[in-house]
């Protein structure tokens, strides 16, 4: 069963966490976790996805270049060689947050840091903006 399978992996990992955190007063039966029920946790398995099945629809309307985080900061790469002053000028560094900040959000809605075993920095997204950082920096005059 999909639910007491992840109530499993759910405690397992969280059993994980304390023995890296050094909690050694934990007493097995008086973790909160312990005190879902089977229904408590398929209905939030039923929930999640719900949400992910939503989620899917999101970008679903949105042409290529403009939902994909890689994309999008070589156009604005792209602007800030070909014309400097009207990328400086837009102030882009301080819009780019705000801008990727919903695609950004939409690549974590499934991420659990307990669950998965990739770590932010090993992330698409986040290695394509490191790598615009990178290249930010070598393009402009120290």
């Amino acid at each position: 069963d999909n639910s007491s399978e992840f109530l499993k992996k759910y405690r397992i990992c969280r059993q994980q966490v304390r023995e890296c955190s050094g909690e050694g007063d934990h007493h097995e039966g008086m973790s909160s976790d312990d005190e879902l029920t089977l229904t408590e946790v398929t209905e939030f398995q039923k929930s999640k996805d719900n949400v992910l099945e939503d989620s899917r629809k999101i970008f679903e309307d949105v042409h290529a270049d403009f939902c994909d985080i890689r994309k999008i900061l070589l156009k604005f790469q792209e602007w800030k060689e070909k014309f400097p002053d009207t990328y400086c000028d837009a102030y882009i560094s301080f819009c780019l947050p705000k801008l990727l900040n919903p695609l950004i959000r939409f690549q974590l809605i499934n991420w659990n840091p307990l669950e998965n075993s990739m770590e932010l920095e090993e992330m698409p997204w986040f290695r394509a903006i490191e790598e615009f950082s990178d290249a930010k920096n070598v393009s402009e005059p120290k």
